[in-house]
């Protein structure tokens, strides 16, 4: 029988019939204390979010073997002069952590973001003492650009978060589109 730590991780998008898995996600000591969600949230708190998901609503999962072990929301800001930007937030189950995962849901989402999204600019918050997380966040060239002092609290104590943001230059042209000739 094949090792299903050894198996492929895929990342799609996420289903309504996730919605078990992803609370699972966050029953995790890790998961919930090194994001912004509370832990004991219900299953139909992460219904109601996975009903929100539209075009500014992005959310994926990460499966091994056909399991979710990890989420990532991407969600796209609308205001006009902010429409370049997006933001992400993602858990990985505590058992996944170290494995790629992380890096698998990241590459994805920086395509759709990237290619299809037209996105250029990736803001994220990370806890300033989330050591792995900071360093998987630049390993995919997110930036520091700031600290924000006692962001949150997490087991009766505030701790600091760290701004990052990724920036990428304005769109692309593909070689060999030509010009208008009365442009």
């Amino acid at each position: 029988m094949k090792n299903p730590k050894r198996s492929k991780i895929e990342v799609r998008a996420a289903e309504p019939s996730d919605v078990e898995a992803l609370t699972r996600i966050f029953v995790d000591r890790s998961a919930y204390s090194q994001t912004l969600q509370l832990p004991l949230q219900s299953t139909e708190v992460w219904r109601k979010r996975l009903a929100h998901n539209d075009d500014t609503q992005i959310t994926l999962v990460a499966t091994v073997a056909g399991e979710v072990v990890g989420n990532l929301g991407l969600t796209r800001f609308t205001r006009p002069r902010r429409a370049h930007v997006g933001e992400i937030g993602m858990g990985v189950r505590d058992d996944w952590q170290g494995k790629g995962v992380g890096s698998a849901l990241l590459e994805a989402a920086l395509n759709l973001a990237d290619n299809w999204l037209g996105m250029r600019r990736i803001e994220l918050h990370v806890h300033a003492d989330n050591e792995r997380a900071i360093a998987l966040y630049r390993k995919f060239g997110f930036e520091l650009e700031g600290t924000h002092r006692a962001y949150a609290i997490r087991n009766g104590v505030y701790v600091d978060s760290l701004s990052m943001a990724r920036l990428i230059e304005g769109p692309r042209i593909v070689k060999g589109t030509k010009k208008p000739k009365n442009a």
